[in-house]
Protein backbone atom coordinates (compact mmCIF):
# COMPACT_ATOMS: atom_id res chain seq x y z
CA UNK A 1 0.00 0.00 0.00
CA UNK A 2 0.90 3.49 -1.03
CA UNK A 3 0.22 7.30 0.61
CA UNK A 4 1.06 10.58 -0.83
CA UNK A 5 0.96 12.30 2.84
CA UNK A 6 0.62 16.71 2.06
CA UNK A 7 1.81 18.39 4.94
CA UNK A 8 1.03 21.90 5.96
CA UNK A 9 4.20 23.21 8.40
CA UNK A 10 5.11 25.58 10.34
CA UNK A 11 6.87 27.84 7.75
CA UNK A 12 10.42 28.52 9.50
CA UNK A 13 10.58 24.65 10.11
CA UNK A 14 9.43 23.47 6.50
CA UNK A 15 13.07 22.05 5.89
CA UNK A 16 13.73 20.50 9.53
CA UNK A 17 10.35 18.71 8.93
CA UNK A 18 11.16 16.79 5.86
CA UNK A 19 14.75 16.05 7.20
CA UNK A 20 13.17 14.29 10.33
CA UNK A 21 10.11 12.77 7.65
CA UNK A 22 12.86 11.37 5.44
CA UNK A 23 14.15 9.53 8.59
CA UNK A 24 11.11 7.62 9.59
CA UNK A 25 10.50 3.87 8.61
CA UNK A 26 8.16 3.60 5.50
CA UNK A 27 9.06 6.87 4.28
CA UNK A 28 10.45 6.23 0.68
CA UNK A 29 10.98 9.75 -0.31
CA UNK A 30 9.66 13.49 1.13
CA UNK A 31 10.17 16.79 -0.48
CA UNK A 32 9.97 20.38 0.16
CA UNK A 33 6.85 21.77 -2.29
CA UNK A 34 5.65 25.33 -3.32
CA UNK A 35 2.03 25.60 -3.50
CA UNK A 36 -0.59 24.68 -1.10
CA UNK A 37 1.44 22.59 0.59
CA UNK A 38 4.71 22.83 2.16
CA UNK A 39 6.01 19.32 1.67
CA UNK A 40 5.12 15.82 0.28
CA UNK A 41 5.86 12.26 1.68
CA UNK A 42 5.49 8.70 -0.21
CA UNK A 43 4.81 6.07 2.50
CA UNK A 44 4.75 2.55 1.59
CA UNK A 45 3.59 -0.20 4.25
CA UNK A 46 2.35 -3.77 4.03
CA UNK A 47 -1.36 -2.52 4.70
CA UNK A 48 -3.23 0.26 5.46
CA UNK A 49 -3.32 -0.20 9.03
CA UNK A 50 0.48 0.39 8.75
CA UNK A 51 -0.15 3.62 6.78
CA UNK A 52 -2.07 4.84 9.17
CA UNK A 53 0.38 4.16 12.02
CA UNK A 54 3.07 5.85 10.43
CA UNK A 55 0.87 9.00 9.55
CA UNK A 56 -1.19 9.09 12.92
CA UNK A 57 2.09 8.12 15.17
CA UNK A 58 5.26 9.58 13.73
CA UNK A 59 4.61 11.95 10.80
CA UNK A 60 1.53 14.33 12.52
CA UNK A 61 3.02 14.53 16.04
CA UNK A 62 6.71 15.90 14.47
CA UNK A 63 7.33 19.30 15.67
CA UNK A 64 6.29 21.93 13.31
CA UNK A 65 3.96 19.88 11.47
CA UNK A 66 0.60 21.84 11.64
CA UNK A 67 -1.67 19.39 9.21
CA UNK A 68 -1.55 16.68 6.53
CA UNK A 69 -3.83 15.16 3.86
CA UNK A 70 -3.42 11.42 3.10
CA UNK A 71 -4.10 10.83 -0.76
CA UNK A 72 -3.48 6.62 -0.85
CA UNK A 73 -2.62 5.48 -4.15
CA UNK A 74 -4.58 2.69 -6.19
CA UNK A 75 -3.70 0.45 -9.24
CA UNK A 76 -7.00 1.31 -11.55
CA UNK A 77 -5.72 -2.29 -13.41
CA UNK A 78 -6.32 -4.57 -10.43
Amino acid sequence: MRAYVLIHAQTSETAEVVTMIRKIKGVTAADVTFGPFDAVAQVEAENLDAVGRIIVREIRPLPGVMDTITCLAVDPGK
